[in-house]
C-alpha cells in the first residue's frame, strides 16, 4: 500500500469523525482526481433525513459538480467502510476508476463481503479496481466504538 493510499483514506476518516461527532454512522469518503481531493463527505442521513444520504453518494455529487459532468473516469474514491448496494451502484454508474475502502462489511458489503457488483464483466461498464483493508483496524475500530455506544444508549 503506499504513503498516499494511507494518506488519502486519513482524511476520509476525517470525515467519519466529523460524522461520529453529529451522531452520524462514521463513515467518511474523499475522491481525488489527478492527485487532488475534489470532494469529500461523511454520512448524513440522520441529519438530513435522507436515506441516500451515504458518505459516498455525497462525495459522488460533489465530484460530479467539481468536474462539471457525471462521469468520474480518472477519479479514486476512498471510503471507510465497503459500500452497500446503492453506493456500489452509484461508483458503477459514475464511472470511478478505483475504489480504496477501509473496513469489510460482513452484513451489507457489495465489494466483496456479500456480494461483489464491481466484479469484471457483472455489468457493462469499465472494470473498476477495488482494493479493500485499507487501514483497516482504524477504520473498525470507529464504527465499532460508535455502534457499541448507541447499543449502550439503548439498554
Amino acid at each position: 500500500m503506499s504513503d498516499l493510499t494511507e494518506h488519502y483514506m486519513q482524511e476520509a476518516l476525517i470525515e467519519a469523525r466529523k460524522a461520529y461527532s453529529l451522531d452520524e454512522a462514521p463513515v467518511g469518503a474523499v475522491i481525488v482526481k489527478n492527485g487532488i481531493i475534489i470532494a469529500r463527505a461523511h454520512n448524513m442521513k440522520e441529519t438530513l433525513k435522507d436515506a441516500t444520504a451515504h458518505a459516498e453518494i455525497i462525495a459522488i455529487r460533489q465530484a460530479e459538480e467539481a468536474v462539471g459532468a457525471w462521469r468520474l473516469t480518472d477519479c479514486r474514491l476512498y471510503v471507510t467502510l465497503e459500500p452497500c448496494p446503492m453506493c456500489a451502484g452509484a461508483i458503477i454508474n459514475s464511472r470511478i476508476s478505483e475504489l480504496h475502502f477501509g473496513a469489510y462489511d460482513p452484513k451489507a458489503g457489495c465489494c466483496g463481503s456479500v456480494i461483489n457488483l464491481t466484479e469484471k464483466g457483472m455489468f457493462n461498464h469499465k472494470n473498476i479496481i477495488v482494493t479493500g483493508g485499507i487501514l483497516q483496524e482504524s477504520c473498525s475500530n470507529i464504527l465499532s466504538k460508535y455502534f457499541k455506544q448507541k447499543r449502550s444508549k439503548s439498554v
